[in-house]
C-alpha cells in the first residue's frame, strides 16, 4: 500500500503516524512531505495512492487547495486522515469539526468520520480527527442505464364481482333538483306593456327580489335613510330613501350612467 503523510510543519515525527493504526505495512511505500502548506501542487501522480494523512497543529488545516490535491492523487476508495494535534483544551473543538467535515465534503470525500481523544494529562492538549474516503467512482464519469421494459401488466379477473353504480343511488338522488323563484311568483308576460318587464330586469341586476321592493324591511331600521346610513351589505345599498314597509319607487333613468 503506498500512503502519504503530510504536515506543514518542519518535522513529523512518525509516533503520531503510528498512533492511527493503519492497516497494512506502510513502511515499504511511504512518503512524507513537510511544510505541505507551501506547496501550490503534490509532486506526484493523480490516483497514485492509497492513503493521505495529513497532521498539523494549526486547526484550519488543510487548505481547499491542498484539499483537491490530496483528491487528485488518492486512488479510488483511498483514505484521507486529517489529524489535528497540540490543540488548547479551551478552543471550541465542536467547531473545528464541523468546519473541517464540511470542507473535506465539499473536496468531494464521502462518508467523514469525526472523533475527539481526551486531552493529555500532564500538557492538557488534545487531538482530534476526521477520517473519509474518496469515492470509487471519477468526477464526470458517465454510464447507460439500462431500457425500461415497459409498465407491468395488471391481470384482472373476470370472476370479481362489481357493484353496480347505479345501485347506490337512493330515491332523493334520483329527484330533479327544483330551482328556486327569482323574485315573486307573479312574472311578467311575454309580451308585457306595464313595464314589470323592465322592472324585474333592473331587479335582477340589482339581485333584489320583487318582494323587497314592494315591502321593504330592514333589521336595522336605517335602510329606508339613504347610503350615508347603510352598512356595506345593505341589500338597499345604491337605491334612493324609502320608506318601510312602502313599495320602494325606480327613476326611469336609475340605471343609467352618470357620464
Amino acid at each position: 500500500m503506498a500512503m502519504l503523510a503530510l504536515t506543514d510543519d518542519v518535522i513529523l515525527h512518525l509516533s503520531i503516524v503510528n498512533k492511527l493504526k493503519l492497516e497494512g505495512s506502510m513502511t515499504d511505500n511511504a512518503l512524507i512531505i513537510t511544510m505541505a502548506s507551501t506547496q501550490s501542487t503534490l509532486p506526484l501522480d493523480p490516483s497514485s495512492m492509497d492513503t493521505v494523512i495529513g497532521v498539523s497543529k494549526v486547526h484550519d488545516f488543510p487548505a481547499a487547495s491542498l484539499l483537491a490535491e490530496i483528491f487528485r492523487i488518492l486512488k479510488p476508495d483511498g483514505n484521507v486522515i486529517i489529524h489535528l494535534t497540540g490543540l488548547a483544551v479551551d478552543l471550541p473543538s465542536d467547531n473545528i469539526l464541523s468546519s473541517l467535515e464540511r470542507k473535506i465534503l465539499v473536496a468531494g470525500f464521502l462518508e467523514p468520520e469525526a472523533s475527539l481523544q481526551q486531552p493529555d494529562t500532564f500538557t492538557g492538549v488534545q487531538s482530534m480527527q476526521v477520517k473519509a474516503r474518496k469515492p470509487s467512482w471519477n468526477i464526470g464519469s458517465s454510464f447507460s442505464l439500462k431500457a425500461s421494459k415497459g409498465l407491468p401488466k395488471v391481470q384482472i379477473n373476470d370472476d370479481m364481482d362489481l357493484i353496480d353504480e347505479d345501485s347506490l343511488l337512493t330515491e332523493e338522488d334520483l329527484k330533479k333538483p327544483q330551482l328556486p323563484p327569482v323574485g315573486s311568483t307573479r312574472k311578467a308576460c311575454k309580451n308585457c306593456t306595464c313595464g314589470r318587464a323592465e322592472e324585474e330586469q333592473k331587479v335582477e341586476k340589482l339581485g333584489l327580489t320583487m318582494e323587497q321592493l314592494d315591502n321593504p324591511q330592514s333589521a336595522c331600521g336605517s335602510c329606508g335613510l339613504g347610503d350615508a346610513f347603510r352598512c356595506s351589505t345593505c341589500p338597499y345599498k345604491g337605491l334612493p330613501a324609502f320608506k318601510l314597509g312602502e313599495k320602494v319607487s325606480l327613476s326611469n333613468n336609475f340605471l343609467d350612467a352618470d357620464i
